[in-house]
């Protein structure tokens, strides 16, 4: 993945600042935990009570070794842009300040810095992302490839990533709490129909099938929902099907009707439509 620096998220700072917050800015400084409040755009929902109690432990020997990134919220409170975990850990272990670096964010950009953050650090499980990304593009607005560059990954990648919302609220919730990879539930994005999505995700967590094996299971229910007018999809035509959603990586459909039938392309707002166009014209 391509990082990106926690500068290309940060706005300058305003030459409008009063002079004492001004000479703060961008050095680091001791600040009082209690003043410090959690980021409410943190994409990060779930955190490992053991690793959280081993880097506490880790703060008490070493203390912090990367100060947290803070911006101002308040006469005299600050509120964390980078470094939540780090904080967590710091107040169970005991500690009345914590070093900081203060910076001017905007709203997007601490969403944006927080995404970022926990992706490097590969803290976010698959549901945690999609719902961030989610949230860039439904609160500022933007489209899947704006969200794609930002996050310095590919657009099919955020794109399939989204979709893992599209399933049924209990199998999120199995990919969140690590019953069920992520390999599981994009397979289970190619049968259409929630209940079936429950009953295979039933047999996945019953017989503990492998990717590979949920894969098989779901192709042969695939092509049992896919009989219109007595006509079957060929497995290889649904395998074609499966190659062309992850290319555009948007859900795409095949829909059989005597010797012809459609082909459907979904894109979820007018900025995926043109470049899914886009790419289709190339």
């Amino acid at each position: 993945m391509k990082t990106m620096h926690t500068s290309a998220v940060i706005a300058p700072i305003s030459s409008n600042d009063h002079p004492e917050e001004k000479n703060n800015q961008g050095r680091v400084m001791e600040i009082p935990l209690h003043k410090i409040v959690p980021n409410p755009h943190q994409p990060r929902l779930q955190f490992d009570d053991v690793k959280l109690a081993e880097l506490a432990e880790s703060i008490k020997e070493h203390g912090i070794l990367q100060p947290l990134v803070v911006t101002k919220s308040g006469a005299d409170t600050y509120e964390i842009i980078a470094g939540e975990r780090r904080f967590q850990a710091s107040k169970k272990a005991g500690l009345k300040t914590v070093p900081v670096l203060v910076r001017d964010a905007t709203e997007q950009e601490k969403l944006e810095l927080a995404i970022i953050e926990n992706i490097q650090r590969h803290d976010l499980n698959p549901i945690e992302e999609a719902k961030a990304f989610l949230r860039l593009q439904d609160e500022f607005g933007l489209g899947q490839e704006a969200v794609a560059k930002k996050m310095g990954k590919s657009r099919s990648v955020i794109s399939n990533t989204m979709r893992l919302l599209h399933l049924p609220i209990e199998i999120q919730r199995a990919v969140s709490e690590g019953k069920i990879s992520e390999g599981h539930a994009k397979a289970l994005l190619s049968i259409e129909n929630p209940e079936k999505q429950r009953a295979v995700f039933d047999l996945i967590i019953k017989e503990e099938l492998t990717v590979r094996e949920t894969e098989i299971k779901v192709r042969s229910v695939a092509v049992g929902s896919h009989i219109r007018s007595s006509i079957v999809l060929h497995p290889e035509i649904i395998s074609r099907t499966e190659h062309l959603t992850e290319i555009l990586g948007t859900k795409v459909k095949i829909a059989p009707s005597g010797k012809g039938g459609k082909i459907m392309i979904e894109y979820y707002s007018p900025e995926d439509l043109d470049g899914l166009l886009r790419r289709l014209e190339e």
